[in-house]
């Protein structure tokens, strides 16, 4: 039977070096959200259902384009943190590394494909 301490338990095993920032980044990205969401909800619900031309001269006003851009933004963010997270406990090896990769480049493309669509409504 070993009886050994918490910190020779946790000798060899490191730490991760950037946890702190990594709930941070998080924190303040879900801060931003919470402010985000019902500011996009509510510019998005009032022109939802309507023809182009409407949805098309309403995006083109800075404030609804802003929140909608903004939106995406960080929602995209914080799901590739989050995500970064989950593949980081679950997935080990080689694989980890293309996994974390190909989520970044889904993420990070669906992110400018939602900041083109909403350039091309605003311009």
């Amino acid at each position: 039977m070993a009886y050994l301490t918490d910190r020779k338990r946790a000798t060899g095993w490191g730490s991760a070096k950037s946890g702190t920032q990594h709930h941070w980044s998080m924190t303040i990205s879900a801060v931003a959200l919470l402010i985000l969401i019902p500011l996009f909800i509510f510019t998005f619900g009032s022109i939802l259902g309507s023809s182009y031309e409407e949805v098309s001269a309403y995006y083109s006003r800075p404030f609804p384009a802003i929140v909608a851009a903004l939106t995406i933004l960080v929602s995209f963010k914080h799901f590739n943190s989050g995500f970064q997270i989950l593949i980081e406990d679950y997935v080990h090896g080689p694989m980890e590394k293309v996994c974390i990769i190909g989520m970044t480049i889904i993420s990070y493309g669906a992110a400018a494909t939602g900041l083109f669509a909403i350039a091309k409504l605003a311009l």
